[in-house]
């Protein structure tokens, strides 16, 4: 008999997709965020990770923010946030100029939360002067 799943058995991978310029700081970043979450009925604490491009490994805001909700930050390469670009609803030429990806923010959140099941977005890329950010979900099998 196969192992069946019930609906209380799945839960939602919550990965929010971040793109910043550099000297972004967490504070810019917890304001983009934040009030995003409220206005969809979510709250900073119903994140699982938060993702980026892997060249903004080392960008001190970013960081700041993943030590302060205490989240993974789980960085992507340009080659592996490709496959996510159909499901953009937003390309920059901008972005793909310094990053080789057409839209960071989405690209990263779907990218992290397929590897829990099919992702989809749940908010699509919001900007903010320096900053970009998406949230995508998919459904993980509970433990």
């Amino acid at each position: 008999m196969p192992n069946l799943i019930t609906p209380d058995q799945l839960q939602p991978t919550l990965v929010a997709g971040i793109g910043c310029q550099r000297g972004c700081s967490a504070r810019t970043l917890f304001e983009l965020i934040e009030p995003t979450l409220e206005r969809h009925g979510l709250q900073l604490q119903d994140l699982s990770a938060l993702a980026s491009i892997d060249i903004k490994s080392n960008e001190p805001g970013l960081l700041e923010l993943a030590r302060q909700l205490g989240l993974p930050l789980i960085f992507f390469s340009s080659a592996q946030l490709a496959p996510f670009e159909s499901q953009l609803t937003h390309r920059s030429p901008l972005a793909f100029q310094h990053t080789k990806c057409h839209g960071v923010a989405e690209s990263a959140a779907l990218a992290l939360a397929s590897r829990s099941g099919p992702a989809t977005l749940l908010i699509p890329r919001l900007k903010s002067q320096q900053a970009t950010f998406a949230l995508a979900s998919a459904l993980a099998q509970g433990r």
